[in-house]
């Protein structure tokens, strides 16, 4: 039996999930991206009381690492962190590409020819972004790419390419390409959920001392 605890805030709808044996058996968004750290542990702890879980019963705490909102990686994971110290619990990290990537496949089930492309803001024309085949196995690194009209063309002269998140409304109003198809796709706790089932089985933990956010950019502070 494995209890996770899954906890995403890295982008601008947070959620957080427990899943017992790969099923979710509570979880809880927060829409409000300014609110994620008044929104996450007062929604861990309702979603285990919900539930019927102790803290103590975890097996493991999961939680995107990036890119995203700077912030919000950092919300999640200093709070996955802390749980990991305190219940001496291994840690997961999952980029949230990937996690993108997953709920787009789920949702939308395309051809496993086509290709999945993430895409986060990350202001201007630029965006954080990646791309998956339909195993989500990475073919295009998690990278900050400027979109221009020939962006991806590699990708897109031979195959059909899925575009999603709050970066891909930019691209979508500049590129013209009929194997492009944009979709608005929602994390959704499943997705996430999967992904850390696999890693749990893996045995694949992140060091709980050493691991850091994944924020692709350097960020700066005034």
């Amino acid at each position: 039996m494995s209890l996770i605890l899954n906890i995403d805030t890295a982008t601008e709808t947070a959620h957080v999930s427990i899943a017992k044996d790969g099923v979710v058996l509570k979880d809880m968004f927060n829409y409000e991206q300014k609110n994620h750290g008044g929104f996450l542990q007062p929604a861990i702890q309702k979603i285990l009381n919900e539930a019927g879980v102790l803290m103590t019963d975890i097996d493991a705490v999961a939680v995107t690492e990036g890119p995203g909102s700077y912030t919000g990686i950092r919300i999640g994971m200093a709070s996955a962190k802390g749980l990991c110290f305190a219940l001496d619990k291994p840690l997961i990290t999952i980029n949230t590409l990937e996690v993108m990537a997953k709920s787009a496949l789920i949702q939308l089930n395309p051809p496993k020819e086509d290709l999945l492309c993430p895409m986060i803001d990350a202001r201007r024309m630029e965006v954080f972004t990646a791309i998956y085949n339909c195993s989500i196995q990475n073919i295009f690194h998690p990278s900050a790419v400027i979109v221009e009209r020939h962006s991806f063309e590699t990708f897109l002269n031979n195959q059909n390419v899925h575009f999603f998140g709050s970066g891909s409304k930019k691209f979508q109003e500049i590129i013209k390409n009929q194997k492009a198809f944009f979709h608005d796709i929602k994390n959704i706790s499943e997705a996430m959920n999967s992904l850390s089932v696999k890693k749990l089985n893996e045995k694949s933990f992140a060091n709980t001392a050493y691991s850091e956010p994944l924020y692709i950019k350097e960020f700066y502070i005034k």
